[in-house]
């Protein structure tokens, strides 16, 4: 990668860790406040179906972790097995957009 395309890979990963920072703090203070008040697993459900609002924010959760994740992984495995290059890239362009489809299916499941 070019140092304009590793600095890009940089920015992309700390702006994506800075979301990735307050979507969990907002998931676990709701989960917890909801578990408080007693309310079940299925009555969260039953409260998430339908809203947009839930619907983006576990969207944005969602891309968040498919940039920061696959970009993790590509350094540490450039560090530990010397994978470098287009088939690295690729490789972790492939776990970015599985992570992306099975986020994608966990938030239908969740607003549907």
């Amino acid at each position: 990668m070019s140092t304009r395309s590793e600095a890009r890979a940089w920015l992309a990963q700390r702006l994506s860790a800075a979301v990735l920072a307050v979507c969990v703090l907002v998931h676990l203070v709701t989960l917890i406040v909801a578990v408080r008040h007693g309310l079940s697993a299925e009555a969260i459900l039953g409260r998430t179906r339908g809203s947009v609002a839930w619907t983006a924010f576990y969207s944005v959760f969602v891309v968040a972790v498919a940039v920061h994740a696959p970009l993790g992984l590509r350094v540490v495995a450039a560090e530990w097995l010397g994978w470098r290059g287009i088939v690295a890239n690729f490789a972790w362009l492939v776990a970015g957009i599985a992570l992306l489809g099975l986020g994608a299916r966990a938030v239908l499941a969740v607003a549907l």
